[in-house]
């Protein structure tokens, strides 16, 4: 918690913030939320009882949102992040991943992974817009960053343990990432 902000249990009654977290997931996801109504549908889920959804908040205002899912006995999957643009590099995506670490780790949860797409116009890592057949785990282990959220991902203490070739079309892969609660 900051004085600037709280991270809290996104409520699932206040839709004036999921409405705010919808719009939020299809300004920076359109390719997989493009419209209100799916997007909202992805925030509702995340209120099943096998999930985590945190909000971070100052006074009204929704500046991020995380979720979390249990998929295995001992490993939960962070997904999705989305930040306000103007509430990025004030430490509130670090605040929602440790509080989400903390809530998985209080659930039995060992490990934390997450998939981080290089899917757009232009590669921002050295796996985007490469054929990264026949040894994509030569890739992952030398993967490099442009701007990627890799890079905020590793500062955190993830570690790329994988990557999906064309995951997202042709030279668009998935960057899996996970660390150790």
């Amino acid at each position: 918690m900051s004085d600037r902000y709280a991270i809290v249990d996104l409520d699932p009654a206040d839709t004036v913030a999921i409405a705010r977290i919808a719009g939020l997931l299809t300004a920076a996801f359109p390719h997989w939320l493009a419209t209100a109504d799916e997007a909202l549908a992805n925030v509702r889920e995340a209120f099943a009882p096998d999930r985590v959804s945190l909000v971070a908040r100052s006074g009204d205002e929704v500046l991020g949102w995380v979720g979390g899912i249990a998929d295995y006995s001992h490993a939960w999957e962070l997904h999705p992040l989305v930040m306000r643009e103007d509430a990025r590099g004030m430490g509130v995506g670090r605040a929602l991943v440790t509080a989400l670490e903390a809530r998985a780790r209080e659930r039995g949860a060992l490990t934390l992974y997450l998939g981080t797409d290089d899917d757009g116009p232009a590669p921002r890592t050295s796996a985007g817009g490469v054929d990264l057949f026949p040894d994509p785990l030569a890739h992952a282990a030398r993967l490099a960053s442009f701007g990627h959220p890799v890079g905020f991902y590793r500062a955190l203490g993830f570690t790329v343990v994988g990557l999906i070739p064309d995951a997202n079309g042709p030279g668009k892969p998935d960057i899996l990432m996970a660390k150790r609660l």
